[in-house]
């Protein structure tokens, strides 16, 4: 089969930062399914490793978490998927990537594709729905209120793919006030669209902005990007008793200044169920399941802001530069090989 994937760990200033080759078929067992891979995105989290962690083995390393295809074939204790089936997921950092034709994957962690958009539409979600789905309702438990704060959550780069997805999520699952951040034109004019009820600039007077807004402290901030700078403000804006989420894994993260309000700091890794084969990791089935029917009801729409091309070397590099140079909004695709 098709693949990309790299060699050596490193920046994208080489020819081989990120290569096309052959390798063979994986056969499905077990739990696994065998998927036909027929969109991916790209993520954060594909650039971070590629940086970062060296190949294990001898062949090059298969980056990719997003996906949507086709079951081919089922291993023999699954029951929840059967071979022409239509899925999409996210898949688990400790095994190979979904930049290949065919992939495995735990069926538990699966979820039915979305009948109603494209492949690359719905290829945009999974990695990010999660991620927004676990710290909204897992971790932060937006829906249990914070005695007197503002029903209100704050999403710190509202325009990445985790905060357009999460945006989303709190119009279409709760009554919160959602505010959204974002300091460009576009990336304003993006998180209206998706739904923001207001938006405010976090190169700003972050503070002082809620403050203005008039509806209180809100109870809930999730920071999807830049989380060390955002500890002060967030400890100043979010009402006592609060609850702060971040995502990213900062060299250094001083929570002190949440002590005076007992602000309580969620971490969010949507890896964290398949990591850990958790005795609830078929949640994130029902997540899937769920955002599936939302998007086919019309309710939530996908966050893909750009097909890249097909899946191969070249352009997963050119979405990875685009990636790392922090200025996205929504996410890339890319589609077939």
């Amino acid at each position: 089969m098709k693949a990309v994937g790299y060699r050596q760990a490193g920046s994208l200033d080489r020819p081989d930062a990120l290569i096309d080759f052959e390798t063979e078929t994986p056969t499905a067992t077990g739990r696994d399914l065998l998927v036909r891979v027929d969109a991916v995105s790209v993520n954060p989290v594909d650039f971070k490793i590629r940086k970062t962690r060296p190949p294990e083995g001898d062949g090059p390393a298969i980056l990719g978490w997003d996906a949507v295809g086709e079951v081919i074939e089922a291993g023999d204790e699954t029951s929840l998927y059967k071979a022409g089936d239509r899925v999409w997921y996210a898949g688990v950092i400790d095994r190979a990537g979904t930049n290949a034709e065919f992939h495995l994957v735990d069926e538990r962690i699966v979820g039915h594709a979305p009948q109603s958009i494209p492949a690359a539409s719905a290829a945009a979600l999974p990695l990010t729905t999660l991620t927004a789905y676990e710290m909204l309702f897992d971790r932060l438990r937006v829906n249990d209120p914070v005695p007197g704060a503002a029903k209100a959550v704050v999403i710190i780069g509202g325009a990445g793919g985790v905060g357009s997805i999460a945006v989303q999520l709190l119009r279409a699952l709760t009554d919160l006030t959602v505010i959204a951040t974002a300091s460009r034109p576009e990336t304003r004019d993006w998180v209206k669209a998706l739904g923001a009820h207001h938006v405010v600039d976090h190169s700003q007077d972050l503070p002082g902005q809620i403050a203005a807004l008039g509806i209180g402290q809100p109870g809930h901030v999730f920071c999807t990007t830049h989380s060390q700078d955002y500890v002060v403000p967030s400890g100043e804006l979010l009402a006592p008793q609060g609850r702060f989420g971040l995502i990213e894994a900062p060299d250094t993260l001083n929570i002190v200044p949440f002590k005076s309000k007992s602000i309580s700091a969620h971490w969010e890794l949507m890896f964290t169920r398949p990591l850990f084969q958790t005795a609830d990791m078929s949640r994130q089935k029902e997540i899937l399941d769920t955002v599936s029917r939302l998007i086919d009801a019309g309710t939530i729409r996908s966050t893909a802001t750009e097909t890249v091309g097909r899946i191969n070397a070249e352009n997963l590099i050119r979405a990875h530069t685009f990636l790392e140079s922090g200025k996205a909004k929504g996410k890339l695709v890319l589609e077939g090989f």
